[in-house]
């Protein structure tokens, strides 16, 4: 977020000169207005307005050039940079390297599982690329942002396109959506879990409010019965009796509630078969299998009829 006085006017999508923490540094719009505003007051509504950096000028055609220029050279400096690290045998990847604007400084992002002291890195940095240095340390999640790629979905990842607020995610996220606990599945490409397995989890806590909690016994005169399976959009659940796993009776959330209620005022209903006997009425399909009714040659032109009249005639007169 910045902040730009009376004497310009920037619209989205132009290219601006802003300030920097050294220097300055070089950006496109793609925000203005109220709309920034009420962003802003969202994510922090103690942000002071008057303490944001500064729009200094729209950038011109040599500061385009320029910024187009150093950033060229983020490859090679990053390939040089992961050689300076492992020459010094530092536990730490390098895994994105950003030039400022006007190409006197750089940021060098690195994922490490413990504290790395990098002091002797950035006197070599220093020396050998001659620009300012930062060393920013990132999770798993944001370099997988900063590098992008695809997701198993065929579409490029959530966190190099929109998604910027980063949220755990749990295994219990994949177990209240039934999901199979399978890692490789289950892991994007940053190794942690997907965040997507978040987005539907609310819908699913949401279905599950009503129904009965999955170590719930259902207690009959004809024995205990336990729930094997449940289908979430059905409302639906599978019971079998212990000691008989192989036949399970299929009821609904309402059901399973009422065998519940009827348990908790001691009393015991005969059997699981008289609520399943509802269930087992044919329902009627929505699709049809059509394979075989069409004819093979249906897309063929209808030969003509030859005229029996006329043949049986000929005959006659012969």
């Amino acid at each position: 977020y910045y902040r730009y006085g009376t004497s310009i006017t920037p619209s989205v999508g132009d290219i601006v000169m802003v300030e920097a923490s050294h220097g300055t540094d070089v950006g496109a719009v793609t925000l203005t207005g109220e709309l920034v505003r009420v962003q802003l007051t969202r994510k922090n509504p103690k942000t002071n307005i008057n303490t944001l950096s500064r729009v200094i000028r729209i950038a011109t055609q040599e500061d385009v050039d320029l910024w187009q220029e150093v950033q060229k050279k983020e490859d090679e400096t990053m390939v040089k940079a992961r050689k300076a690290a492992a020459e010094l045998k530092l536990d730490m990847k390098i895994s994105d390297v950003e030039y400022q604007g006007d190409g006197t400084k750089a940021i060098f992002y690195f994922t490490s599982e413990s504290r790395v002291d990098f002091r002797e890195l950035i006197k070599k940095f220093a020396g050998t690329f001659k620009v300012r240095v930062e060393m920013k340390q990132i999770g798993a999640r944001q370099e997988a942002g900063r590098v992008g790629g695809i997701g198993s979905c065929g579409r490029e990842l959530c966190c190099s396109t929109w998604l910027t607020d980063f949220r755990s995610v749990s295994t219990s996220a994949a177990r209240y959506q039934q999901l199979s606990l399978n890692p490789q599945k289950l892991a994007g490409q940053c190794g942690k879990l997907k965040c997507c397995l978040n987005y539907e989890l609310g819908s699913y806590m949401d279905a599950l409010k009503n129904f009965p909690k999955k170590e719930t016994k259902l207690k009959t005169e004809k024995g205990t019965a336990v729930c094997q399976k449940t289908d979430i959009f059905k409302k639906q659940l599978w019971y079998a009796y212990v000691g008989e796993w192989n036949n399970w009776f299929l009821l609904s959330v309402d059901q399973a509630n009422a065998i519940i209620n009827e348990n908790k005022s001691n009393k015991l209903v005969s059997s699981l078969e008289e609520y399943t006997t509802e269930n087992n009425a044919v329902e009627e399909s929505m699709f049809e299998n059509v394979v075989g009714q069409d004819s093979l040659t249906r897309f063929d032109k209808p030969r003509k009829k030859k005229n029996l009249k006329r043949r049986k005639a000929k005959k006659h007169v012969n």
